[in-house]
């Protein structure tokens, strides 16, 4: 009688923290350089770049729209490598198959981990600075990761995969059906406006404090919902590519990512013709046509840096990646990087023709902040959130 062999812990991707610090590469700094070579050189590409590098007032979308549900779509990606060793010390195949004694201590820890983000996306919000209740805006982009996470990790924990994929389509067309047809009073059903949509309403409605556009919210109450889904896209992901079978070697998985982005861009798009697609209401579209996206960027960076062995091109972004969350807080407001930069590179930055003087600042800032990232990684120091 043979003892089956145990079930071995899953190996961390590189190719995920690269992805994730290309993604959070853009909002510490990586936009302004864009912008100042844009202004500077006046190149039809960098310009159009630059004007990726913004977001859309309210329906169509940019680059810059995809950061965070890129970052969120990541999130849900390593749910099932992250909870690999505790599925793997259980001596069970899947989440769902976990004791309640051990969900329960699962649960506490992304309950803990939750209440912190938001928190921490209050604190970047300014509620430090004591504005008072009227003034203190609750909803925030960490606050809504966290809530996403939580509710899509709920899910991995408690359905196969097949409840997952019910849950997955039963919110992006619950959240369809209440926009289109739920009547908000004084606009009547499927306004989707800044003013009139259901998701304003009930932020204006249930949402504590101060609302980002007074009217609106674009982290609210009501588009967290659909947001649940982009991160069980990335449960999905996370799952398939830790699953393995000799039928699928890693190269072909990467293929097939790739296959089902350009399938879930049509599927946004098509449906953009009802629902259009929008970042501040994170609409169903939007769901499939960024976590199309998603995949295809992931894929792309799974095949290069995990299948065929180039790493070395991605290590700043690795450096990025390991500590996504304390870089956003300090580029946020927490560390001034500008003022560092200036004192140690402004000399030479002087140096340099006038006109190009601000992107060799832009530049500077960027290399105090890799350095920075530098020097945490090299010493193992990590925020674990």
């Amino acid at each position: 009688m043979t003892t089956p062999s145990p079930i071995q812990p899953i190996k961390r991707l590189v190719s995920l923290d690269a992805l994730r610090g290309f993604d959070m590469f853009w909002i510490m700094s990586g936009e302004q350089i864009v912008h100042t070579l844009a202004k500077v050189t006046q190149w039809p590409v960098l310009l159009w770049f630059s004007g990726q590098l913004h977001h859309t007032v309210w329906n169509g979308i940019t680059f810059y729209d995809m950061i965070f549900p890129l970052f969120l779509f990541i999130a849900g990606v390593s749910m099932p490598y992250s909870m690999g060793n505790k599925i793997a010390k259980a001596g069970v195949q899947s989440a769902n198959q976990l004791s309640a004694k051990t969900k329960r201590g699962i649960y506490l820890s992304m309950l803990r981990r939750t209440l912190i983000l938001i928190l921490l996306g209050m604190v970047v919000n300014g509620a430090l600075k004591f504005n008072g209740y009227e003034n203190t805006r609750f909803a925030s982009v960490l606050g809504r990761i966290g809530l996403a996470w939580f509710f899509a990790g709920l899910i991995y924990l408690n359905f196969n995969l097949r409840g997952q994929i019910i849950w997955f389509v039963g919110i992006l067309i619950g959240y369809w059906a209440a926009m289109l047809f739920i009547p908000v009073p004084g606009y009547g059903a499927g306004v989707l406006t800044m003013r009139g949509s259901l998701e304003s309403y009930i932020d204006r409605l249930l949402l504590p404090g101060r609302l980002h556009d007074k009217i609106h919210d674009p982290e609210g109450i009501l588009s967290t919902i659909p947001a649940i889904g982009t991160a069980l896209l990335g449960v999905f992901t996370g799952s398939f590519l830790k699953w393995q079978s000799p039928r699928w070697p890693m190269y072909k998985k990467g293929l097939l990512l790739f296959g089902a982005g350009l399938v879930l861009i049509a599927l946004g798009l098509l449906w953009n013709a009802e629902f259009p697609i929008n970042k501040r209401l994170w609409s169903s579209s939007f769901v499939l046509y960024v976590g199309g996206w998603s995949l295809i960027l992931l894929s792309i960076f799974y095949l290069v840096i995990d299948v065929a062995g180039a790493k070395k091109w991605a290590i700043p972004f690795v450096w990025i990646g390991t500590n996504s969350i304390l870089i956003y807080l300090c580029s946020e407001g927490l560390v001034d990087f500008g003022h560092t930069a200036d004192y140690l590179l402004g000399g030479l930055v002087h140096l340099t023709p006038l006109a190009w003087q601000a992107v060799w600042t832009a530049v500077s800032v960027t290399l105090i902040q890799l350095l920075f990232l530098y020097m945490l990684y090299r010493n193992k120091l990590f925020l674990k959130v």
